[in-house]
Parts: structure tokens; sequence; C-alpha cells
């Protein structure tokens, strides 16, 4: 089973609905927005954030057209300064390559070793659209349903950022 499989399955398991769109392979935020223009929603940027001992990582989602401040967002985050982790690092705690990371790569996370934040706007829009852990494919899903059932079935809580 892959990467969208298990994600299909995990929705399915939570009785979460969704479409999927399946497309080429959309890594950058530009590829993302043409995808955007046809699924009617906004594709989630979705960043891997670890301190520079590496004892914590974040999983970030957040507005791809936001700015993106290292300093601010390790502050509100009561953080040392965080830096972007590597794909290794991505690829061992959350079974996801860089480029197709996102809330639903979570699921691979059993130790509960990633910490899950979010900007805020994020869950201002009617949608959430994320990668299933596969940049060939893209979810869209209620942003109720990602509160009120994928969170908690992930046993996450959430750190919310301005």
């Amino acid at each position: 089973m892959d990467n969208i499989e298990k994600s299909i399955a995990f929705l399915d398991s939570i009785g979460v609905e969704y479409e999927i769109f399946r497309h080429e392979a959309a890594a950058s935020i530009e590829q993302c927005e043409e995808i955007e223009k046809i699924i009617s929603g906004k594709i989630c940027k979705n960043l891997l954030l670890r301190t520079t001992s590496g004892d914590k990582v974040f999983l970030l989602m957040t507005d791809g057209r936001k700015r993106f401040v290292t300093k601010e967002v390790s502050k509100k985050l009561g953080s040392s300064r965080l830096s972007f982790a590597d794909g290794e690092m991505m690829e061992t705690l959350l079974n996801t390559k860089p480029g197709s990371l996102s809330i639903m790569s979570l699921m691979f996370d059993k130790d509960k070793k990633v910490f899950l934040a979010a900007d805020r706007d994020v869950f201002r829009e009617e949608f959430i659209c994320c990668h299933p852990c596969d940049n060939t494919a893209t979810l869209k899903i209620r942003t109720e349903d990602v509160i009120e059932k994928i969170i908690p079935a992930l046993g996450r809580e959430i750190i919310i950022v301005e």
C-alpha cells in the first residue's frame, strides 16, 4: 500500500469525507497554485522545522504566500532558533519525501516526536488542501473535519501561531 492509499484508508477509518485530485508532481508553491485553480481551494504549505539541538521537531502548516521568518516563528513556538529539517529526517520520522509533507504525514509518527503547529489563518479557510504524503495528488478536506476528527485521531494537540 502506498502513501496515498494509506492516507485514504486513514481518512475512511475515521469517517472523514474528502475529494482527491491526481496530478503531476507538485513540489513548489507555484505548481500548487496551478492546481488550486482546478480544485477551488488553497493548498496548505507544510514545513518540517527542528531546533538547533534537534530535540524538538515541528510540522508547521501555513499559507505558502506568507513570508516565513524563522526567528519570529521560533519565538512564537517558544523554541530556540529553528531551521529546516533535512529530507532524511522527514523520511525517517514521517515516511514522507520532501515536497509531499502534510498533516497526513503525522499518521506515521507513532512515537509522537513531531509537534503540530499551524498559522491561525490556515483554519479560516473552509477547506484544507494538502498532499496525501505524495505530491502527485491533493486532498481537499473540510477544515472542521481536520480540527474535530483528524487531529484527535492522530492523538495531537495543535499549537496555533499568528
